[in-house]
């Protein structure tokens, strides 16, 4: 049975595919198959019904049999036609033989019962025709012809219908049958050729949804590329001024460990003169181990990226670390450095970076604070934020150097005591605060000191 089913849907798609050509659209290619299908239930109507007839009973005129005849004839010529894809002329053919030879029936005088084959061919004209005009008249041809023989020539001289009752309602059930058979294959090849459509669009949506997002994604990895490519360039430009300042600032530190050592080596100079040197070269030893300190966090946070080791921080008591740490550096200017903190203040952050914050902002208040002087750190919680105020009592700084501060325009400046510093280490903490989600502000006038003040989101 299987076999038998598989045959005859194999057998379906041959008839279905006579004529089709690679250059048609899958509407025509669909639209031929019905007009195949339904030529061959043609031919075996055509087949059928007279060999049917043979086996009733009564007359059946001579006309009639011709009109049996005609759907095998007719239906083959058109299948023949487009086997050679002659398209055109079969349905020219098929439009004006059928309505004709149905007409010739009811012209003999005779009422056969299939004038519903009139309204048949009209909605196949709709269907199958292309050109307006053509459609118009295969219409117009088969309305002319179904008016003609059922409202004009009522009177037949004979009625199958009283010769042939079982004829009479064998054309009639073909007749519907037809009707109901063309509809069907109509709307099921409408219907499949619909949802394919809906399936393509459905398709072709997600494909250009896909392209959208490709193009976000390219779009995005461009602007990430351009970013790079501006972030590279600035750091390249950094690098090169950082260095241009650096490698200038640590000449005079060894370039007068150098020449006090050439002095020593030329001369037999008696050691309270040599001590007479030592104060200045310890201080440039001083800023030069600060230099190397920066130096060396900012080349560690150039290779981290990102990377921070965030950890539970008492702020407090990095202040007091911080303040043991450059305990010499204000004993040697007599500046008295005090620490203020609600203890404890807890915050979440990188150790290291918090600790570089502080050393730097501490150190560059001593550093530009004349002997005597006062360097204030304290803290405070202020709703979900840590403050940290680091203040001093030094020489302020001009309006011009603060458009300066926290950039990447590294210049030299020289403390009370003609310390140096190239800017790097507030660099450095801006961005180490950045990465921990905090920032950081400057408040000064010049002769009266300076305020830095850092915010930090509170453990």
């Amino acid at each position: 049975m299987t076999a038998i089913v598989k045959a005859l849907v194999q057998f379906n798609e041959l008839v279905k595919s006579i004529g089709c050509t690679a250059v048609m659209d899958d509407y025509e290619k669909r639209r031929l198959g019905i007009f195949n299908r339904i030529n061959f239930l043609g031919l075996l109507t055509g087949i059928i019904i007279p060999f049917s007839a043979l086996f009733g009973d009564g007359y059946v005129p001579f006309i009639a049999w011709m009109v049996a005849i005609a759907p095998a004839c007719i239906s083959s010529v058109v299948l023949i036609s487009n086997y050679y894809y002659k398209h055109h002329f079969a349905m020219i053919w098929y439009f004006i033989t059928y309505p004709i030879i149905t007409s010739m029936v009811y012209a003999g005088n005779i009422d056969v019962g299939i004038e519903l084959l009139f309204v048949l061919y009209g909605v196949f004209a709709v269907f199958f025709l292309q050109k307006t005009s053509h459609i118009l008249f295969a219409a117009c041809f088969s309305v002319t012809c179904y008016l003609t023989v059922v409202i004009i020539f009522r009177d037949y001289k004979y009625v199958l219908a009283e010769i042939n009752f079982q004829y009479y309602i064998i054309n009639q059930f073909v007749s519907l049958a037809f009707i109901f058979v063309g509809l069907f294959l109509i709307k099921n090849e409408n219907t499949g050729y619909q949802k394919e459509m809906l399936y393509a669009n459905w398709e072709l949506k997600n494909i250009n949804e896909e392209i959208y997002l490709q193009r976000l994604q390219l779009e995005e990895k461009a602007a990430l590329l351009e970013q790079q490519t501006v972030q590279l360039v600035e750091l390249n430009t950094v690098k090169n001024r950082l260095f241009s300042v650096v490698s200038h600032d640590l000449k005079t530190p060894i370039y007068g460990l150098r020449n006090l050592f050439k002095v020593m080596h030329e001369n037999d100079l008696p050691a309270a003169e040599v001590k007479l040197y030592v104060p200045e070269i310890l201080s440039d030893l001083n800023y030069t181990t600060g230099l190397m300190e920066n130096l060396l966090q900012w080349a560690k946070s150039q290779m981290q990226g990102d990377h921070i080791n965030q950890q539970l921080i008492d702020i407090s008591d990095l202040m007091k670390e911080v303040k043991q740490m450059l305990r010499l550096q204000a004993e040697n200017k007599k500046i008295y450095v005090s620490t203020q903190a609600d203890k404890p203040i807890y915050i979440y952050a990188d150790k290291d970076m918090m600790n570089l914050v502080l050393l730097n902002l501490v150190s560059n208040a001593i550093k530009f604070t004349p002997q005597h002087g006062e360097v204030s750190v304290s803290a405070l919680v202020k709703d979900e934020t840590v403050e940290v105020h680091v203040q001093d009592t030094g020489k302020g700084i001009s309006s011009e150097n603060l458009q300066k501060l926290f950039s990447n325009n590294y210049f030299t400046t020289r403390g009370t005591a003609n310390e140096s510093g190239t800017g790097l280490g507030l660099m450095l903490c801006k961005e180490f605060l950045t990465k921990n989600g905090g920032e950081i502000f400057v408040q000064s006038e010049e002769g009266k000191g300076s305020r830095f003040t850092f915010i930090i989101p509170k453990a």
